[in-house]
This record gives structure tokens, sequence and C-alpha cells, in this order.
């Protein structure tokens, strides 16, 4: 009885394997194998755990090996196939390749090339390494599968299977609660109408299954060409489109996904696929469906790839042209006459049209999906209980932050090309972000562009007041863009876990003075200078053409706005509009500039000698403070005109800080691009003062810690941080007592 069991068990099993392959792509399995790190041993151990228990698992990798070849040493690179023996692995297949496949494409399509080799049947799934399945969907495969012998009227049968995806990571934070129904309203609602009736639906999702003989006779299912397609995702369901597939979606399988979960990890992953959509707009995939589809059918895929994200750097650039145009209205004093002409007086139909709520607007738009994924799966009194709940745990800022990210890399890549992997670790536990690291990040992305805001908002209401006596109006102007610019500078502090902990906080502003004080050079990590950070920051321009480094110092000339307007408003100025007010305007900053760079090289050259540099300093003190008692007594400098220069100057330096970065090669030929790091610097300081500032006062109440930490995260992971917290500080009186004791 027992073996007639175990045959049939056999027999079972072995149907099993000539129906269903199971191959995991790990491209560094080889290296692992080899390295002495401990890390990489300890995953080699664990893929070989897994191929030994599961006789049926295959792993494919990628080795590289040095054979003698008419007496000279050659590197050949080959695709590998292996399975579980009885302690370690044995090698199946092994396929010798022209090259290295990461010089022919990116790391993560190839990884799916070369192992597709390897697979066989008709049909094939990709899985990520995010995502799992639950067993009473496998039973469902064989529907599935059935999907591709039918034909639907007037089309043919389908090449890709789209599936929907259970996001199960909802229940840790906010965060993740907000992304997850995001992605659900996408992976969902959104692809029922791209399918049908839009049409225009892709391959937007790792489940989906391929009609594996249709696709690996027309390049497979991932593009081998580097920088333009690192999307994989999409490049495959154009591919598929452009020769003749069809793609569909079906909801009654499902596949469980577990998305990123912290503020670092989604605005990576965001700034990805940002990137790509700018690769897309450029690629010859999307030039070819432009000319392929009719006129509704091509409006539709671009409003749902390339489109979204150009109508998002549109309202932003809304918001810039807005601000902008009213600071050149204000100075010029083409608004007050406007306004207090008698004409226009009780006129607020003007006013009413200059105000502007994008920003909330865009929010709204964004959400409804979602209301209206909830609402037909929950019920719509949940829905709305949720977008409540939603919008009191700052979702509104949330996705505003997010809004910054896809323009900013979208731009970036328009202009520079520059689109790049960013790994977001894929890590499910929540932790602290550094302050430094936070800064690293967000400092080109948001950092400087919400404080470009604020200097344009403190500038036309400082302006702006001088003629008008209620700030209703300013206020009913403003409100989106007041709500933009915090969420740009602070969100993702508010979203840090612990972010407001005044142990986190002092150990943060020590980690990101070590960091700013490092000096970079060859080898140093980003992480650990920010002169290393600072260069790489820079890379794009490097590969950047003649057309992006113009159009770069195009948008620079906007920040000589604010010193030109500002210094015909200064008292100093006694209204004068001459042209030589702006040219001494010129003649003081360029002074200032050069007096800091004497100081400094006077500082470096003196070196040990205390003295010297303390005369040094002592003099350009002294001399400082006689020019401006000067300019009190005699030429009537106001306190006021003070911060006016500030205001006006700071972002003439920061402008002629980015025409040095992008002009690198002319500054260093004439050697000021010591001065021009040393200036950058200087800037990077004045920045992470001002964000840090805020940070240090609200830290100095323990209530804002417990009351954020309660606000983004649920009940027991809150009662967890807090209870980690209090165990971190006694190990720490712990070491300090028996420091103290020794």
């Amino acid at each position: 009885m027992e073996s007639s069991q175990e045959d049939e068990r056999a027999s079972a099993q072995a149907l099993v394997n000539m129906k269903f392959t199971y191959v995991a792509s790990c491209q560094i399995y080889g290296a692992q194998k080899k390295s002495d790190d401990w890390r990489d041993r300890s995953c080699y151990k664990n893929i070989l755990h897994l191929m030994i228990k599961y006789p049926s698992l295959r792993v494919a990798y990628l080795d590289e090996r040095e054979e003698i070849v008419n007496g000279k040493s050659q590197k050949f690179h080959y695709s590998v196939l292996l399975k579980g023996g009885d302690k370690y692995d044995e090698e199946i297949y092994r396929i010798k390749l022209p090259g290295p496949p990461t010089v022919i494409g990116e790391g993560r399509p190839e990884n799916q090339n070369h192992a597709i080799i390897f697979t066989r049947g008709e049909a094939l799934q990709t899985i990520d390494m995010n995502q799992d399945n639950y067993f009473e969907e496998a039973f469902k495969m064989r529907n599935v599968l059935e999907e591709f012998l039918k034909s639907t009227s007037g089309q043919r049968e389908p090449t890709i299977l789209g599936l929907r995806e259970h996001i199960f990571t909802g229940s840790v934070s906010s965060l993740a609660w907000f992304i997850s129904n995001q992605e659900t309203s996408f992976v969902t609602i959104s692809q029922r109408i791209l399918v049908n009736p839009l049409r225009v639906r892709f391959y937007y999702g790792h489940p989906d299954i391929f009609d594996r003989i249709f696709h690996i006779t027309r390049g497979g299912i991932g593009k081998a060409s580097r920088v333009i397609n690192y999307g994989a995702d999409i490049y495959a369901g154009m591919n598929s489109t452009l020769r003749g597939g069809y793609i569909t979606h079906h909801e009654y399988i499902q596949v469980g996904k577990g998305r990123d979960m912290g503020m670092n990890q989604l605005s990576l992953s965001e700034a990805r696929v940002a990137g790509v959509n700018g690769e897309q707009t450029f690629s010859r995939d999307v030039y070819r469906l432009g000319h392929c589809f009719d006129f509704f059918r091509m409006l539709s895929f671009y409003f749902t790839t390339v489109g979204f994200y150009l109508s998002s750097m549109v309202i932003v650039l809304t918001v810039y042209v807005f601000l902008y145009g009213r600071l050149y209205l204000v100075m010029s004093g083409l608004e007050r006459e406007i306004l207090e002409n008698p004409g226009m007086h009780q006129s607020m139909a003007l006013e009413e049209a200059l105000a502007t709520q994008s920003v909330f607007q865009l929010g709204l738009l964004l959400v409804l999906p979602m209301v209206m994924e909830i609402g037909l799966e929950k019920g719509f009194c949940s829905a709305l209980c949720d977008f409540i709940i939603m919008q009191l745990q700052l979702a509104s800022v949330f996705f505003a932050f997010q809004l910054g990210t896809k323009v900013h890399y979208f731009g970036k890549t328009i202009l520079h090309g520059s689109c790049k992997y960013r790994a977001t670790g894929r890590g499910f536990v929540v932790y602290h972000a550094k302050f430094s690291e936070n800064y690293r990040q967000y400092s080109r992305s948001h950092f400087v562009k919400g404080l470009e805001l604020v200097i344009l908002l403190v500038l036309y209401e400082v302006y702006w007041h001088s003629y008008r006596s209620s700030n209703k109006f300013y206020l009913f102007i403003t409100l989106s863009m007041w709500f933009l610019v915090g969420s740009w500078l602070f969100a993702p502090f508010v979203f840090n876990p612990s972010g407001f902990d005044w142990q986190k906080t002092v150990d943060d502003w020590t980690d990101w003075k070590r960091w700013m004080g490092n000096r970079g050079g060859i080898g140093t990590l980003p992480y650990r200078s920010w002169e290393s950070w600072w260069d790489e920051e820079q890379e794009h321009l490097k590969f950047s053409n003649i057309r992006g480094r113009i159009l770069e110092i195009i948008l620079v000339f906007r920040f000589f706005i604010y010193q030109y307007g500002i210094v015909y408003h200064l008292d100093i100025a006694h209204r004068s509009k001459n042209t030589v007010v702006y040219g001494l305007s010129w003649l003081v900053l360029v002074t200032t500039l050069l007096v800091l760079k004497m100081v400094s090289m006077g500082g470096r050259r003196s070196g040990a000698e205390f003295q010297l540099m303390f005369r040094i300093k002592a003099l350009v003190f002294l001399g400082f403070m006689s020019v401006m008692t000067v300019l009190f007594v005699v030429c009537s400098l106001t306190i006021s005109d003070l911060f006016a220069c500030m205001l006006a100057f700071l972002p003439t330096g920061w402008a002629i800080l980015l025409i040095g970065q992008v002009c690198r090669p002319l500054f260093k030929a004439i050697g000021l691009w010591d001065s021009v790091k040393e200036l950058a610097r200087a800037y990077e300081y004045i920045m992470g003062l001002l964000l840090f500032a805020p940070i240090a006062i609200l830290s100095w109440f323990p209530f804002v810690s417990k009351f954020q930490t309660r606000l983004l995260f649920n009940q027991a992971f809150s009662r967890g941080l807090r209870i980690s917290m209090i165990l971190l500080r006694r190990k720490d009186r712990t070491k300090t007592f028996s420091g103290k004791s020794t």
C-alpha cells in the first residue's frame, strides 16, 4: 500500500516537472560562491539550501572564466543552469556567450534574457523577488492559460495575460497604506480601462504571463539596449504590440506583491519610473507606436504614459511662471498701478483670476481613482472613511512631495538623459533615515526648489504689502503654493520614523557635520563625503550634449531677476532707475566674493600660524565695519536694505555656482574650480542649517515625537518603536556607567 502511494506521488511529481519549471535567475551567484565576504557567502548558502530542499528548483547565473587560447589568457562568459544535488549544486547546462551581457543591456532585462533559454513550454510567467503567490491561486492557473486560446471579436489571440496584484504590505505604516491603495487602484480599475475600451495596456506587472513562443522569436521579454530601456516592464508590452500582439487583463487570479514602505524607498522607486518615462519620450518604440495607432488610441496611449508626467511637469512649471510673473508685476510697479486704478477699484474678478489652486486640484484627481476602487471593493462609506483618515495622516503632503519627485527626474532626463537604475533595497524594516541621507537624496529634487519658492513668496508678500493693507488676497493666491513648499521641504522628516526624537536629532547633526567636513577623492563613497556626493550629482552634465547645457544655462538666468528687481527698491538707491545702480550691485557682489576668497587663501597658507590668521580676520572685520558705518551714515543704508541684499545676492551666487558646474572644464582651465567648490560648500551649509533648525526646535518637545509615531504607524509598530527606543537609551546608559566605573 505504501509503495503504491509512493509510486503515485512520484508519477505526480514527474508530471509536474514536465508541465512546470521554476528557474531563479541570479546573475551574481557565481561571484557569491567565490567571495570571501560573509554576506555573499550567506546568500550563496541560502540559495544552495533552497536547491537541495526543492529538487525542482533551477538557478541560472552568469559565469566568467579565464581560458588559454593560442597561448594567451582570455576571458569567456557563460550562462549556467544549476540544480541541487546531495550536498552541493550540480551543473546542468553551460552556454557560451559572445561577451558580458551587462555591456549590451541593463542588468535587470539581461537577467531575464540570459535565463529564458533554460525555460520550456508555451507560457512564461516572470515573478519578481518582492512577489509571492497563494496556494489557492495556483489551482486557477489552468483556467488562465486557457485564455491564450481565446480570441474576441475582431481581435487576435492574446500574447500577454495581465493579472491583478494584491499589495499585502499596507498595514505597516501610513506611507505603506497610501502606496498600497494607490497601487491597488492602478493594477485593477486602471488596468481594466486601459484594456477596454482604450486598448493601450502594456506589460505593467511582473505576474503577467507571456506567450513564450511569440516573444522568444521576437527579441525576448527584455530589450537588450543600455540606458534608454531601463523600463523593461513597459518595453516588453510595446514590443509585443508593435509586432502584432494583443494584451489582456484578468482579475479572477491575483499574485501577492510587497511594495516599498519607507519614504526614501518610495521616492527612489518613483524617481526610477519618472526617469524611465523621460527616456520613453525619446525612444523609437513610442515614435513607432504613435505612427501605428489611430488618433484616439494614440491620445489614450499618450495620456497614460509620458503624457501624465509631462502634465505634472507643466503644473509645477505653471507655479514657477505664475510666481515669477507676479514678482515682475510687483517689482516693476505694474500691479500697483493696476490695482490703484480707479477703474479697477471694487473689481474682484481680476483678483480671483490671479489665484491658482492647481496643486489641490491635482491631489484630488490623483486620489479619485483610489477612492473609486475602494468604493467598488469595500463600499463607498468605507471609501469615504478611508479618504478622511488618509487626509488626517497627511496623504496630501505625501502625494505633493511625490509630485516633486516625478517632475525633477522626468525633467532632468528630458534635458540631459542620465537615467539610471536606482536600487531601493526592497527592505521590509522601516528605519530612521539620518539627516545627511535625506539631504543627499532630496537636496536637488526638493529642497533647492522649495527654498526658491520660499524666496519668491516672501519677496512677493514684502513688496506687495507696501500698497495693500489686507493679507486675505495674498493668502488666497498663495495658499496652495505654501502647501507645496511645506511638503517639499519637510515631508522627508515628517514621514521619517523618530524624526523628531531629540537624541536622534543630535546624532543626525553630528553625522551631517562629519559628512560635510570629510574630503572626497578616488574610492570615497558619496555617503561618506560631501565632495564625493557633489561630484556624483554632476555626472549627468559630463554626458550632456550642447543643447542640454545651453538650456540649463538659460534656466539659470532666472536667478538674476531677484538682484535686478530688488536693488532698485533699496532705500540707498533713492528710487533711482539708472543702470549704474545695477552695476554697483555687481561690484559689491564681486568684491564680497574676492574678500572671502582672499580670507580662504590666507587661511590655507598661514596653516598653523594662529596669530597671522587672527590678524587677517580682524583686518577684514574692521574693514567691513568701517564700510558699513560709512554706508549707514552717509548713504542712508537701512537694516531692511541688508535683508533685501541677502535675498538679492543669495540667488545670484547660486546662479554663478550652477553656471560653473555646467562649464566645469572652462572653470578648471582658468583655475577657478576650487573657488566654485568652496562656494558650493558654503551654500550647502546654509541650506542644511535652514532645514535643520525647525527639526531641532520641534525635537525639544517630546510630545511631537510621540504624536508623529502614533500618526504614521499602526499601534503594534508604534509600541515596538517606543520599546526599542527605551532599550537603546538603557543600553547607552549602561555603557556610560560602565565607562565611569572603569
